[in-house]
């Protein structure tokens, strides 16, 4: 990282880095629920569902890219093994063992809604410290915001559905 863009961040950078990995942790784990949900998903509206979560996936490798690249601008190592995945997310990882779209659903909607609070502390965390982070952490919120309002349309579809 250049020495100035180093200098202009007003928090302890170890510490940011830190927070951003855990959320690059968060992401892959994001990106191989959605990928892995796609393809197991079953029951009705199955093929709606698995299109939205593969956009979804593609999204949050997005994510993964925007954020490992914050790291190393700030001077850090991106996580290195997927191992620290599990040991550094703060969202964890819901194994789709009931691959019925409802529940389906129901994880990936539990998953955004963690990752919206990740990302509302991080915004906290940066506002004044670090408007470069601010801002990368600012676009991704708008997606994980967008990603539970799509989740739950298509599951207030399904409940129409379903028998009462």
């Amino acid at each position: 990282m250049g020495t100035k863009g180093r200098q202009i961040v007003g928090m302890d950078v170890d510490e940011l880095v830190g927070l951003l990995n855990a959320a690059l942790a968060d992401e892959w784990l994001a990106y191989y629920q959605y990928w892995l949900g796609a393809k197991v998903v079953k029951g009705p509206m199955k093929d709606a569902v698995a299109s939205e979560l593969l956009i979804h996936a593609t999204e949050e490798l997005g994510h993964a890219d925007l954020l490992a690249m914050r790291i190393i601008q700030l001077g850090g190592t991106p996580l290195l093994s997927p191992a620290k995945w599990f040991t550094e997310t703060n969202c964890g990882y819901d194994t789709p063992e009931d691959p019925f779209v409802k529940e389906i659903l129901d994880q990936n909607i539990a998953g955004e809604r963690c990752a919206i609070s990740v990302y509302q502390k991080l915004l906290s965390t940066t506002k004044e410290a670090d408007p470069i982070t601010y801002n990368t952490v600012l676009g991704i919120l708008a997606d994980e915001v967008e990603h539970e309002e799509d989740l739950q349309s298509l599951a207030e579809d399904l409940e129409s559905l379903l028998p009462r």
